[in-house]
């Protein structure tokens, strides 16, 4: 089922926990208020917190900001656990354990939609073709999974029941399993498609042409953090801001960057991902009412208490609107 590993399962839990304390163990005190900041996937669309690393734009707010790949669901499990102040995420990851009584909130938009496109093996030729077919997803409930749902029902199938939904894990992972033949499909985000492409898989379809607006890739925080931590966070988003105007402004750092955390050596698919990204991230990252609006009422298929939840209770959006009043933001591009 799709949230079978949402609910909370202590004895997976102490597992994970024990995995995230050793990819995040504590170094030395350095300068400056110290966070940890996670990312959940290697996608172009949390280039934002790369940037603001690489440039140390944390550090010049006053935020000794460690960036760490956590890999899939375990960025949400680490932010639940306190074990990371900060994680970039989609809205699917970070809902569910809210509605359940977590309390991560959406601080920051980097993408208001999905991008992924639908990978397919190079026999698979029709979506009739895809019946009872495998597809990979990195775990149930995030937002790969997310993504092949909405691509699979507009394309006419039944997600639950035509195909086979298999969780293995991120994007490297499961470009390995297409082009061995594990699976059967699995989607990927621009530049990523084009890797399995250039090894002989197909582009079944693209989400990007079915327009479905939905809260995608974003910075969430808990509210916890927020009440005990309301000026880090506050700089955290100055910082994030002034991340996306560099990256808008400067191609060459921004290239450098996305080279280094997605490991391109190909120089046309940092280019590809860099024009992407650029396009597509707001200079003023609000999330959106109907984007989390989206991501509710499906998990109100299978999360009861989706349905009555309202959007803005997932969202807290004070830092930006407090940097917009004051003209920061603007003046950026001036």
């Amino acid at each position: 089922m799709i949230f079978d590993l949402l609910l909370f399962q202590p004895k997976n839990i102490v597992s994970i926990i024990v995995v995230i304390s050793a990819l995040i163990c504590s170094q030395n005190a350095r300068g400056g208020d110290q966070i940890r900041v996670g990312y959940g996937s290697l996608s172009t669309s949390y280039a934002a917190i790369w940037v603001a690393g690489e440039a140390r734009l944390f550090q010049k707010n006053g935020i000794d900001a460690e960036v760490l790949y956590l890999e899939s669901a375990l960025v949400r499990t680490a932010l639940i656990t306190g074990d990371i102040a900060m994680g970039g995420m989609s809205g699917t990851t970070m809902a569910a354990p809210r509605l359940q009584g977590a309390d991560p909130i959406l601080i920051a938009s980097f993408l208001n939609s999905l991008q992924y496109r639908l990978v397919v093996r190079p026999e698979i030729k029709t979506v009739a073709q895809l019946k009872g077919k495998r597809i990979g997803v990195a775990g149930f409930g995030l937002g790969a999974h997310r993504g092949a749902q909405i691509m699979l029902a507009r394309l006419g199938l039944n997600p639950d029941t035509d195909v086979v939904m298999l969780q293995i894990g991120g994007d490297p992972t499961r470009m390995s399993a297409l082009i061995n033949g594990t699976i059967d499909a699995s989607v990927f985000n621009p530049p990523l498609h084009n890797r399995a492409v250039e090894n002989g898989m197909r582009i079944l379809a693209n989400i990007e042409d079915m327009g479905f607006p939905v809260q995608a890739s974003a910075l969430v925080t808990t509210e916890r953090f927020i009440k005990k931590n309301d000026d880090v966070a506050r700089r955290a988003i100055k910082s994030i801001i002034e991340s996306i105007h560099l990256l808008k402004t400067n191609p060459e750092f921004t290239k450098r960057s996305i080279r280094k955390y997605m490991r391109f050596k190909d120089e046309r698919d940092t280019e590809e991902a860099y024009q992407v990204i650029r396009d597509v991230v707001p200079k003023k990252p609000y999330p959106t009412v109907e984007g989390v609006k989206a991501v509710l009422d499906e998990l109100s298929l299978k999360l009861p208490a989706a349905k009555t939840a309202q959007p803005r209770e997932f969202m807290d959006t004070r830092f930006i609107e407090e940097l917009d009043r004051s003209g920061f933001i603007d003046r950026l591009y001036k």
